[in-house]
């Protein structure tokens, strides 16, 4: 398994992996689906996209981007997904480590989560397991496919 940088390729397997998450409605905020140009508009649009290559084959990937501007722009976001199929490989937890490495060559100095959902165990132990800190949780702050609400929580890693 190589953490690497994505290559124009591999964007048709990052976009069905990310409209899975999508599609499913327990983890990303979005809820409109990526096509050839909308997905590699977004992907190109990162300050850098990793990918979890299997032998060729893309299982996961994650996006790194500024969370703010200006003052704030020292703080960094990401995204994160894996294929269905290779959940619990621990790909996810590679995919963490090299974002982390990613974050501070590209001059961040914190990595921050915004809206990870409380239910989301197997995310949030993970975080934790690496040293994130939780800062907070806002009720309600997630919209369930099925229209219930979840609480999500903050957390942060000091690069």
């Amino acid at each position: 398994m190589e953490i690497r940088k994505y290559r124009e390729k591999d964007i048709p397997a990052m976009i069905s992996i990310w409209n899975k998450v999508v599609e499913d409605g327990e983890a990303f905020p979005q809820e409109d689906f990526l096509n050839d140009t909308t997905g590699a508009d977004f992907f190109a649009a990162q300050t850098y996209c990793g990918v979890a290559d299997n032998n060729g084959k893309i299982v996961g990937l994650y996006i790194l981007h500024p969370n703010n501007i200006g003052r704030c722009g020292h703080i960094a976001n990401a995204s994160y997904a894996v294929d269905t199929d290779y959940r619990g490989e621990h790909i996810g937890e590679k995919l963490v480590a090299d974002c982390l490495v990613q974050a501070k060559q590209y001059g961040f100095g914190i990595l921050q989560f915004n809206a990870v959902v409380e239910n989301n165990i197997h995310a949030r132990h993970l975080y934790e397991r690496l040293g994130f800190v939780q800062i907070g949780i806002v009720p309600k702050g997630f919209r369930m496919k099925d229209g219930t609400y979840q609480n999500i929580c903050l957390y942060y890693y000091e690069l």
